[in-house]
């Protein structure tokens, strides 16, 4: 059974909306556990979840790309790729907590500033994180976009309500917190195991050669993402482990705002993949290129905008303590375009079969965020981190840039914004104002 699709615009639209929705709510609920735990608890929080976050995308193989491409072109064989996924879920995440725990017995300071028992529970639940990615990717391929934004919304809508609750009866800690976001994501993770059983194709047999085959191509694309992963987390647990929970505690709040950049990119990767598995070559070049350009521009008003406020939504927001917090946000938006370019170019090339040569991009990010984290952290804390990440992802997106142009037949100019775009997107930004002002029930005549 095929879902019937909804138009790619209208569908990313949605997604983000969904994704704004999520930035909000995840912002409340950092800012209610910054403002009750302070800089060394936020630090504590984020480093537990990174490290879940983390650990459990190093595991994933990569089946989750299998299943976006394989489920796409090849509708009959999800019931089987649903059932790989369990099964792979429980191998691979039962395989990652006992790497994660034997480095950590071998190298006492990758715990960070994490107590054991939180560890373990964090841990335990990472098949649990890795069902919850192999299913929404399996689950898009059928364009069901909205129930993979519903379980997408679980986990924010629960850290903000069950914080808020323990916050204000004063029983808001360390460990209360990161059980909330474990549960949230066991919701969700339900509610996509609901809707794969009762409301779409279901579970069928295990298929040990499809399984064999999802791996061989998810590994493919497996160190890629990795990659852009570590760029994006690797730093949040060397931070932690290097300079304490503290500086973990402010670097995380430029983050959370600084991730906010990437929500329109994620959003059109989400989407369009499956669009691009089945369209012709040229369409998919034209589509992928359309939506990096107006990403582009968007994009850079957005960071504009973001290192104006920086003062107000890490000070007046956050309070005085998290003043630290300005300066890393400026400097982390500035890799914003790259990651735009490795968002949306790479997931053009993966959808297109090639995912080596996207990933041989995301390993020049990985590489400059490495030894970059561990030359600059050490003396600068979370600047230095924010300085390896910007010029990380600023190295990564040029290259990717290069190589969609080479490996799909692109051309360099197909990538550069058209006046008609940026005439568009700054003529609807003034026009939001007038909107607001004009009479309720009226339409601005303008």
């Amino acid at each position: 059974m095929t879902t019937q699709p909804r138009s790619a615009a209208s569908a990313t639209v949605i997604t983000y909306g969904t994704n704004l929705i999520v930035s909000v709510l995840s912002l409340a609920s950092v800012l209610i556990v910054s403002r009750v735990l302070g800089p060394q608890g936020r630090g504590e929080v984020a480093f537990l979840t990174v490290m879940a976050g983390f650990t459990s995308m190093l595991a994933s193989a990569g089946i989750e790309e299998s299943n976006a491409n394989v489920g796409a072109s090849e509708p009959p064989l999800r019931p089987a790729l649903a059932t790989n996924s369990v099964v792979l879920a429980l191998l691979l995440g039962v395989l990652a907590i006992s790497v994660v725990q034997g480095l950590i017995a071998a190298f006492p300071v990758v715990a960070g500033p994490s107590t054991s028992a939180l560890r373990w529970l964090t841990l335990a639940f990472i098949p649990v994180l890795l069902l919850n990615l192999y299913l929404r990717w399996l689950v898009r391929a059928d364009y069901a976009f909205a129930v993979t934004n519903i379980a997408w919304l679980v986990t924010p809508v629960a850290n903000v309500g069950v914080n808020g609750l323990l916050a204000l009866l004063g029983l808001l800690t360390v460990g209360t917190a990161v059980a909330t976001w474990l549960a949230g994501q066991a919701a969700g993770t339900l509610i996509l195991v609901w809707y794969v059983a009762r409301r779409t194709v279901g579970f069928g047999s295990p298929d040990v050669g499809l399984m064999a085959r999802a791996l061989r191509f998810g590994l493919k694309t497996h160190a890629g993402r990795v990659m852009l992963l570590g760029n994006w987390r690797l730093d949040q647990w060397l931070l932690g482990a290097i300079s304490g929970a503290r500086e973990l505690g402010l670097y995380s709040v430029a983050v959370a705002w600084a991730e906010a950049l990437s929500y329109l990119p994620t959003a059109v990767k989400f989407v369009q993949r499956p669009y691009l598995v089945r369209s012709a070559p040229r369409d998919a070049v034209r589509q992928s290129a359309i939506a990096f350009r107006v990403g582009m521009v968007a994009t850079v008003v957005l960071m504009l905008g973001m290192v104006l406020a920086a003062p107000i939504l890490c000070v007046t927001l956050f309070g005085e303590q998290f003043r630290g917090s300005i300066v890393e946000l400026r400097v982390l938006v500035i890799g914003a375009p790259g990651m735009l370019a490795l968002t949306i170019l790479g997931n053009a090339l993966v959808a297109r079969g090639k995912p080596v040569i996207s990933s041989v991009a995301l390993a020049a990010g990985f590489v400059c965020t490495l030894v970059l984290d561990i030359v600059l952290i050490p003396p600068y804390a979370g600047i230095g981190a924010a300085a390896a990440s910007a010029i990380a992802y600023t190295t990564a997106g040029a290259l990717m840039c290069l190589f969609f142009v080479r490996g799909l037949g692109a051309e360099a100019r197909d990538l550069v914004p058209r006046r008609s775009e940026i005439r568009w997107l700054l003529t609807s930004v003034r026009r939001i104002p007038r909107r607001r002002r004009s009479p309720k029930g009226r339409r601005d005549s303008r």
